[in-house]
């Protein structure tokens, strides 16, 4: 047996541990799925070759190890890790003469759930497949997990709890870029396994069950029945049908057209015997059961040259590199850009300009950069950050995960928040003006403060050939930019984001004093003399233009403006001075955000909640229990219907 065998074996177990540890007790993957796969078939191969296991190996552990604060719970029963396998004949020929169930192999973190009486007991995950954590309170929010079932007797059910992509993506992008998640399923786990249960709730987590384990009494022996049933209970079960060996190519065929419309994320399919008492008779090795096998796509690669790395700025200073190389054909689509994630990937895949990359397409969905062929290590870690200019520095994390950020605090990428305030619809009003499309712009350097929004002409031939743009999409945000450009003085003091000073606020010192210049020379006294401007609300405002940059970004942007004179407010309205508040539906007006203008253009204030200086509530359902209702109720304000509004307001 050659000693570098061995040596290979332990610095095997040793990739494969940090990166298990890092991927599921941190959130943080440091290789990809596919990487890790071939590490682990390595490893198993030396092992049958040189007949030894070394102590704690990898292939005798399946899952995590449990290393939070919840509760540890020991599992009745082992659970293993089926064998795999990327060839169709293999699963056919596992199969041989008897009747299979082909589902999807779903890609979250697996759960056990036990029901007494009707009534869910007790939710544990998998962790390192005898000792789970317990997130019982967590299950009670999850989609799919059904408070109360008809069946009476102890039940024992697994199943994969996940997210949808949707899903993934609004809740990831309310997640500052430091702590973003690289997929769903590390989304997931971070969510089920969250000491908040509120988080679970709120994240739409999802559960389907894979396996009936247990119920007493119950006698059925088919797989997919026993799935049925499940589903009869009230669970949401895994997608699956019935195969015998000649239908399994067929079938894994249709499920891999599937793969791209899929609302879940699955990294293959899982194959059981549907005779469940043969497939448990047949017993189990030391990591795997007998009666299941699961099937992982064969990925498709293909080779390219790497062109450039783009270093994308994030609001938190973060600078992601993204590869960017010729056009390749995968899966289907044409694909030349893949995220590299960070430092500590650039530095392990030794990039450099030139190189031979092999890309493929991680559950045949997300591009990644699956080795370096060339490995020049040439790239050269950029020193300033290209939407400032300022300097960057690498960081490590305490994973020993390393990134580059951006050291100036006033970089435009760092102040995302305050263009996406600038663009909405109660501000500048520029339609179509996404929060993706102003990281892109200010990511490019296109975008360091207002005025450049007004200025994308300088930049259109770079900006057309940007992913997701295009001719005509550039055009169509060109044009609304423009639009924008005509508006009230009241829109440009909201768009500004003075804090304190929302939409109302902003009509009501434009209304008093309706010059630009004036706006920027205002006092706390002048501010505090106007009706509902108080005291904090005046010193954050002068406190505002008392910067001078700020002051110079305010009449830079005043330049590329044509400033309407704002219609004049009707103080002589029967509801000037008078406050309202408006809840539930209307119909007279076109929303509620019509009839706060039309409130507030006849000398009145909309305010957002019933408090004793309230005149009236406005609420075309009297009878309602709301919590306005309820409040306008005991103080005596009186509750107006729109109509009985409309009349008011016309004397």
């Amino acid at each position: 047996m050659a000693n570098n065998d061995i040596n290979r074996m332990k610095e095997l177990n040793e990739l494969l541990a940090k990166a298990s540890d890092a991927y599921y007790n941190t959130g943080v993957e440091i290789m990809s799925d596919k990487q890790y796969d071939e590490l682990y078939d390595e490893l198993e191969a030396l092992e049958k070759k040189t007949g030894v296991t070394l102590s704690n190996s990898r292939t005798q552990q399946v899952g995590y190890e449990v290393s939070s604060g919840l509760q540890k719970i020991r599992h009745t029963t082992k659970m293993l890790s089926l064998d795999k396998t990327k060839s169709v004949e293999e699963l056919k020929s596992w199969l041989g003469t008897n009747k299979g169930f082909l589902s999807w192999k779903l890609d979250g973190l697996t759960l056990v759930l036990t029901y007494d009486g009707g009534t869910l007991t007790q939710a544990v995950t998998r962790g390192n497949g005898e000792v789970g954590e317990d997130i019982t309170a967590n299950a009670r929010h999850i989609i799919g997990i059904p408070a109360r079932i008809p069946f009476t007797g102890h039940l024992v059910v697994r199943g994969e709890s996940l997210m949808k992509y949707k899903d993934f993506e609004r809740v990831n992008a309310e997640i500052e870029d430091g702590s973003k998640y690289k997929n769903p399923r590390n989304l997931c786990v971070g969510t089920v396994r969250n000491l908040d249960s509120r988080v679970t709730a709120e994240r739409n987590i999802n559960f389907f069950a894979f396996n009936l384990v247990s119920a007493d009494g119950y006698e059925e022996n088919s797989f997919s029945a026993r799935l049925d049933w499940l589903e009869q209970q009230g669970f949401q079960r895994v997608y699956g049908v019935t195969v015998t060996s000649d239908a399994v190519e067929g079938a894994v065929a249709d499920f891999e057209k599937a793969v791209a419309e899929n609302e879940f994320p699955s990294d293959g399919l899982v194959l059981m015997l549907d005779d469940v008492a043969y497939g448990l008779s047949l017993g189990e090795t030391s990591h795997a059961p007998r009666n299941g096998i699961a099937f992982k796509w064969r990925d498709e690669t293909a080779d390219t040259i790497l062109r450039e790395v783009e270093w994308s700025a994030s609001r938190t200073g973060l600078l992601n590199p993204v590869a960017i190389f010729d056009p390749v054909e995968l899966e289907g689509t044409t694909v030349s850009r893949a995220s590299v994630h960070n430092l500590s990937i650039v530095k392990q895949l030794r990039l450099g300009i030139g190189d031979t990359l092999t890309i493929f397409k991680a559950n045949m969905i997300i591009p990644q950069v699956l080795e370096n062929k060339t490995a020049s290590g040439s790239l050269e870690i950029p020193a300033v950050c290209p939407v400032c200019g300022g300097n960057t520095e690498i960081r490590t994390s305490d994973e020993d995960v390393e990134t580059l950020v951006c050291t100036n605090q006033d970089c435009a990428a760092k102040h995302i928040g305050k263009f996406e305030h600038f663009v909405q619809r109660d501000a500048m009003n520029i339609v179509g003006m996404s929060t993706a499309t102003i990281e892109t712009l200010v990511s490019e350097g296109f975008v360091r403060e207002f005025r450049d929004f007004y200025h994308l002409d300088d930049y259109k031939f770079r900006i057309v050939v940007l992913d997701g743009f295009g001719e005509k999409s550039y055009q169509k945000l060109a044009d609304a930019v423009e639009a924008s450009r005509k508006t009230e003085l009241s829109r440009v003091l909201y768009a500004m984001g003075i804090p304190q000073i929302g939409r109302q606020a902003s009509r009501l010192i434009c209304g008093q004093y309706p010059s630009a210049e004036k706006l920027e020379q205002l006092t706390v006294e002048e501010l505090t003399a106007i009706d509902t401007i108080g005291e904090v609300m005046a010193n954050e405002y002068v406190s505002f233009f008392a910067d001078e940059k700020k002051r110079a970004e305010y009449r830079a942007l005043l330049e590329e403006l044509d400033i309407e004179e704002a219609a004049a407010v009707n103080s002589g309205s029967p509801i000037a001075g008078k406050t309202f508040v408006i809840t539930g539906s209307v119909h007279i007006w076109k929303n509620r955000k019509e009839l706060q203008a039309y409130i507030e253009q006849n000398g009145g204030k909309a305010a957002n909640s019933v408090s004793s200086k309230t005149d009236y509530l406005i609420n075309n359902d009297n009878t309602s229990n709301s919590t306005k209702n309820k409040t306008a109720k005991e103080l005596d304000v009186p509750i107006i219907t729109e109509e009985e509004f409309r009349e008011l307001a016309n004397g």
